[in-house]
């Protein structure tokens, strides 16, 4: 398999919508851009220059959005193949998927959770090891947010646990999901940030969600970080270490200038935690 190099820092979302800022932003403001490469493939044009031009300035990570690692149907092999392609063109140090599946006769355009059970985890197991061979490299997979699960015979965090061991990939842990996930299943976040093999750790993502109700939150990646994520996120990297982290927005945008103060604000808490450490 391919042997990375590690992404650092803090990162943003390369969305459509932000293309003339980003191309314009100064290189220091941001530490590396995040895009779905399903989006980009074969791309051309003016969008495939611009690309270029951004993956010239700047490191890229992939967040890929239709593998359905744990759908039924067979694994896309063509969208495997291209996205190789495309990992390989941009020397892309980071693929990542969702713990998830989105797929069945067609594409069901959301991420649905999985049941947490042994044969769930084999399965999912048996898929990653799959992708990462076509790849050719580790991947990290993401857990995702829910707001029903099919069924748990697993608590979340064990489920999660067995299918990176398993599988033998690592982890893009999403600090904001798993803020929602504990708020609307009623666990411990904390308690579920103590019990990740830190070693797995490889990235981080923090986005806005909305409070529908008290005990009930809405991940939408649509408003800006909320105070009881980043304080979650100022204890995983007093744990993980300063593991790049990216800031997703992927609708009702600000100024560049707003999401720029919150990678600031992930560099800081960096800091401090390497400071704690």
């Amino acid at each position: 398999m391919i042997t990375q190099t590690t992404l650092q820092g803090a990162g943003l979302g390369l969305r459509r919508a932000l293309l003339p800022e980003l191309l314009s932003m100064d290189s220091h403001v941001v530490d590396f851009l995040e895009c779905a490469p399903e989006n980009w493939i074969d791309v051309g044009g003016a969008y495939g220059q611009q690309l270029m031009s951004l993956a010239e300035r700047f490191p890229l990570s992939c967040h890929g959005l239709s593998l359905s690692l744990g759908g039924p149907a067979p694994l896309d092999m063509q969208l495997l193949q291209r996205s190789r392609a495309f990992l390989d063109r941009f020397q892309v140090p980071l693929f990542s998927e969702h713990l998830s599946y989105c797929s069945d006769e067609g594409h069901l355009y959301d991420l649905l959770p999985l049941p947490f059970t042994d044969e769930a985890v084999l399965h999912l197991a048996a898929r990653i090891r799959q992708v990462q061979d076509v790849l050719g490299r580790r991947i990290a997979v993401e857990n995702i947010s829910y707001y029903a699960a099919p069924f748990q015979a697993l608590a979340e965090i064990e489920f999660l646990k067995a299918v990176i061991s398993e599988a033998d990939c690592d982890l893009l842990l999403d600090i904001n999901n798993l803020y929602v996930n504990s708020i609307n299943h009623n666990y411990d976040a904390k308690a579920y940030l103590a019990a990740i093999p830190a070693e797995r750790v490889v990235c981080m993502h923090v986005a806005g969600h909305y409070d529908e109700a008290v005990d009930l939150k809405i991940d939408t990646h649509g408003a800006p970080v909320k105070a009881d994520v980043w304080s979650l996120l100022r204890l995983a990297y007093q744990r993980f270490g300063a593991v790049p982290t990216l800031l997703e927005r992927d609708f009702n945008f600000p100024p560049l200038s707003d999401l720029v103060m919150e990678v600031s604000q992930i560099r800081q808490l960096q800091q401090q935690g390497v400071r704690h450490g």
